[in-house]
């Protein structure tokens, strides 16, 4: 019964969230439904590859579902069956992670998830993220039991959006058959450049990594709350501006070029630094159970919380680390479950309810990505803290008599 009801849920959750991306002129699924659309477009009929025949904001592998949904586009609408895309792909991640319903840990996971994906709304559904998140949970779930799917699962949803590789990192730390983790996210990748060189885009390979170093201050990074708050104080320069080659608004202000410049190295060290952490745990002989989880999280926030580039749908990568941790240990990681939930629907309050009145600076839009900022801040130390405390075995000694 405990399964009926959670799998009825599912359906009404993402029926719902299917309905927000078409509210409010399709604020929610602007992407979806202006770029990718038109991406599709040019894919099927040759006009251009994007990251084959041109440098692309996105890894190869994301024209897979762009130009799938696109493929349908004389039967159904493009918008509608990029949800039903996403739906189907949560579905069965779903599947692994509810099973028979008999594990009281997993149930949580999975209405947790639900939660999650209601509380952002049509903005975690309507990205590329939304695609990546099913293959994130499933392939972490099976890391343990099958390291060789697992890991095929994250490198496959990495090279669609490159924030799952910090699951695979966190995998190669803390999982004991490491070989089969590398093993398979070498395997996709191989197969990855060999289809990319023998289409002749080897040129644009990795025109997804120069463009990501290249970039501005983004205004939902945490970073940018600071030039937001000199902005909405009035200090001369602060301004929010429109770029039309990102199709982003980002941000200006007294020394923005440095901070530019200082945060791709800030977030490189950073997340070696939370790595090295890990590995060290794993050496001192912590388990995947105690370790993997709180490695993941902290990774991810990584990426989120030292990264000059922000945009709402990248709180979908809280996703799937939280579920795995609730997973395996549903008390220790409800707290974490709850604040994640919060900075998930404060988000979705603000993308796309109150976005309009925080491009011309109205106070309440601006404190309210403040403070949806400070919460990833706090998160972020609350997982390396964690972290570091992750319990270890400890050695045992040995006396040699002589």
């Amino acid at each position: 019964m405990r399964r009926t009801w959670v799998w009825v849920a599912f359906v009404l959750v993402h029926a719902v969230v299917i309905w927000l991306g078409f509210t409010d002129d399709h604020a929610a699924s602007w992407d979806v439904d202006q770029l990718y659309r038109w991406w599709a477009g040019l894919m099927l009929t040759g006009d251009a590859l994007p990251g084959i025949t041109e440098d692309w904001i996105y890894p190869p592998l994301a024209q897979l579902p762009i130009v799938l949904v696109g493929a349908f586009r004389s039967v159904v609408d493009y918008t509608l069956a990029w949800g039903l895309l996403v739906t189907l792909l949560d579905a069965a991640a779903f599947a692994v992670l509810v099973g028979r319903g008999s594990s009281r840990g997993r149930m949580i996971a999975a209405w947790f998830w639900l939660a999650a994906i209601l509380a952002l709304g049509g903005v975690g559904m309507f990205r590329l993220d939304g695609v990546t998140v099913p293959f994130a949970v499933a392939g972490s779930l099976w890391l343990v039991g099958r390291p060789w799917l697992g890991s095929v699962l994250l490198a496959v949803a990495t090279w669609i959006k490159v924030w799952p590789a910090a699951l695979l990192a966190a995998a190669v730390i803390a999982v004991r058959r490491r070989l089969a983790i590398v093993g398979g996210a070498a395997a996709v990748s191989a197969v990855v450049v060999v289809a990319v060189l023998l289409a002749g885009g080897g040129a644009h390979l990795l025109g997804f990594v120069g463009d990501q170093t290249s970039r501005g201050l983004q205004i939902e990074a945490p970073v940018s709350s600071v030039y937001l708050l000199l902005a909405l104080a009035g200090v001369p320069g602060a301004r929010i501006f429109y770029d039309p080659d990102l199709i982003t608004f980002q941000i200006t202000g007294p020394s923005v070029d440095t901070v530019i410049m200082l945060m791709t190295p800030v977030l490189m060290l950073g997340m070696l630094t939370i790595a090295a952490i890990g590995a060290v745990n794993a050496w001192r002989g912590a388990s995947f159970v105690a370790l993997f989880p709180p490695l993941a999280v902290a990774l991810v926030l990584g990426f989120i919380v030292l990264n000059k580039v922000g945009s709402p749908q990248y709180m979908t990568w809280l996703i799937a680390p939280v579920v795995v941790g609730l997973a395996i240990d549903r008390r220790r990681w409800l707290p974490p479950a709850v604040v994640t939930v919060v900075i998930l629907a404060l988000t979705q309050w603000l993308f796309p309810f109150a976005y309009d009145w925080l491009l011309t600076l109205w106070p309440a839009a601006v404190w309210l990505l403040v403070v949806r900022n400070a919460m990833l801040v706090a998160l972020f130390v609350w997982m390396v803290v964690r972290l570091a405390r992750v319990p270890v075995r400890r050695a045992v000694r040995v006396s040699v008599s002589e």
